[in-house]
């Protein structure tokens, strides 16, 4: 067992200041003070020592919503989070104080269809921590349900077990896409999603990976990590012209499975065009609501288009890959800053033009 050293975290006191990073309403971000919190029967009280910004905290700031969760009240942000536990709640025996954390943040019922079916990322009563309404992560000291904590060895930063979290994202994406050893893959959009997916296809032993961006570097990085193929996506072209390129690279067929992680219209219906007959395509990135599919195309083709939402049961993955040195992910983290700094850390993540991959907040 791992336990952090003492001089690892502080044990909070009546005198203890928390802070939290809280998006007020659309556009106004605040570092404010919060109290401490004591946990309840089931839960531990956890110092927080490191969070990732995600795009979904961005795009939450900026626009008022992610998806279909519009921000209704003000609200804590970040759910990519690694800590310590510093307070036990009754009955909590798994866990003790001085343990390195990684945080799961979502919390299903355990009582449901989906939930005893093994799909509890798709719980209708999920608590998803910074998804509104329900408050983040991003404070000095929260308390979370000790069912949904993992251990993290002590050869797993807090910076890597924050990374957990995203990486998750991108196992369950390979797992959703039906990705396999020796199988072509299309990933459209080199931001740290796209990234991570790359790096867990490699692991797989899927080949050729072909990843595609507008952004040069972020091509240059993803050779770097060990893409097969770049693509630079020129947007005068239409969207036809791309795919047929994009088609070409794997033979003139397509991909035998897509993974769309922009969220951007004309980026998805590319990627279907793109994937091979009887492929798979699978739509990561969040984007509108509601968008025009060519629905001939596909269907014609016998394309599986698949939706992702979230992860189950990843974390202990995700952990051992980490652990075991099969992945090393730790380079994506570009920018850290301190907790005291959070609101200077979103307009880094948020400046298209900063060349930050994941930029983190560590207490």
């Amino acid at each position: 067992m791992s336990i952090a050293p003492a001089n690892e975290y502080t044990i909070p006191t009546k005198d203890t200041i928390n802070q939290g990073v809280l998006l007020k309403e659309k556009n106004d971000l605040q570092l404010v003070e919060i109290p401490v919190p004591e946990p309840p029967a089931g839960h531990v009280q956890v110092q927080v020592k490191c969070t990732g910004i995600c795009g979904s905290d961005v795009h939450l700031w900026k626009h008022g919503e992610i998806g279909i969760f519009p921000v209704c009240a003000p609200q804590l942000l970040g759910h990519e989070s690694a800590g310590v536990v510093t307070a036990l709640g009754e009955g909590v025996t798994t866990l003790q104080v001085g343990d390195r954390v990684a945080i799961e943040a979502g919390i299903p019922c355990s009582a449901c269809d989906q939930c005893m079916m093994g799909r509890y990322h798709l719980c209708p009563d999920v608590v998803f921590k910074s998804t509104p309404p329900y408050d983040g992560q991003l404070a000095r000291y929260i308390t979370h349900p000790a069912r949904w904590l993992h251990k993290i060895p002590a050869n797993i930063s807090y910076g890597e077990g924050a990374l957990l979290e995203p990486l998750s994202v991108a196992i369950a994406a390979v797992d959703r896409v039906r990705a396999q050893f020796g199988r072509s893959m299309l990933i459209a959009g080199s931001g740290p999603i796209g990234l991570l997916i790359l790096a867990v296809a490699k692991a797989t032993g899927v080949h050729p990976i072909a990843i595609t961006d507008v952004n040069q570097s972020r091509l240059d990085y993803a050779k770097k990590m060990g893409a097969t193929i770049t693509y630079k996506i020129n947007p005068e072209n239409s969207e036809l012209q791309t795919a047929k390129e994009l088609r070409a690279l794997f033979g003139g067929e397509g991909a035998e499975c897509s993974l769309e992680c922009t969220g951007i219209e004309s980026s998805f219906r590319t990627a279907i065009m793109a994937t091979r007959d009887a492929g798979t395509c699978l739509l990561v990135g969040v984007g509108k609501n509601d968008q025009t599919l060519p629905v001939n195309n596909f269907a014609m083709r016998e394309v599986d288009i698949r939706g992702l939402f979230r992860y189950h049961h990843t974390y202990p993955r995700a952990i051992a890959l980490l652990s075991s040195g099969i992945l090393d992910i730790k380079h994506l983290i570009t920018h850290t800053y301190d907790f005291a700094d959070a609101l200077e850390a979103f307009e880094k993540t948020h400046d298209r033009n900063s060349g930050a991959l994941k930029v983190q907040i560590i207490n």
